[in-house]
């Protein structure tokens, strides 16, 4: 149930938002009510998707990942699509519940995993840094870091705003078991 209206947008805020996304989906528009955040989230998150140096791919399955873990069906339907363009396998899609023992995930995905999961849950402990450590710099770790809590907050401001998905959105697949 929405907590929170779809707002419209100042023309030159929505000009902005289209060039980034095309059209704005439900969740900009929720947080279209605070002009100044919405604009500052949009370009924060532009920096996050595309002017990265992880590869998408594994970015977006950190998302997807920390998706599960919340039960954001809204956060999974829509970052579904966009890991599919990123090149994500059907067969990483549908084991990512059960990465730690599936052989479709490399060993850095894993630790990227074990990231996203400790960092969504709001507590990385020294093995999972370690782990992470054998297989990213500091600057990817914190990169990484900063996409699983970032996602994170994206779930918990869909949940606390009640974010509805579009209509177009309601079929997707596989559904967040």
């Amino acid at each position: 149930m929405p907590r929170t209206p779809l707002a419209d947008f100042a023309p030159p805020l929505k000009k902005r938002l289209v060039e980034l996304w095309g059209a704005p989906p439900n969740l900009y528009k929720a947080l279209g009510n605070h002009p100044e955040l919405v604009a500052a989230w949009a370009e924060f998150s532009k920096t996050l998707r595309h002017d990265t140096r992880t590869p998408r791919a594994l970015r977006e399955l950190v998302i997807l990942r920390g998706a599960q873990v919340m039960r954001s069906e809204y956060e999974w339907a829509q970052h579904l699509a966009m890991a599919r363009k990123a090149g994500v396998s059907e067969a990483k899609i549908k084991n990512l519940a059960s990465w730690r023992t599936s052989s479709e995930f490399a060993e850095q995905e894993k630790a990227a995993l074990a990231l996203a999961e400790a960092v969504t849950e709001g507590r990385v402990s020294d093995e999972v840094y370690a782990r992470a450590k054998k297989h990213f710099d500091d600057h990817d770790y914190v990169e990484l870091a900063l996409v699983a809590a970032f996602y994170a907050m994206v779930g918990r401001m869909i949940d606390a705003m009640g974010v509805e998905l579009e209509p177009e959105m309601k079929n997707y697949s596989p559904k967040l078991a």
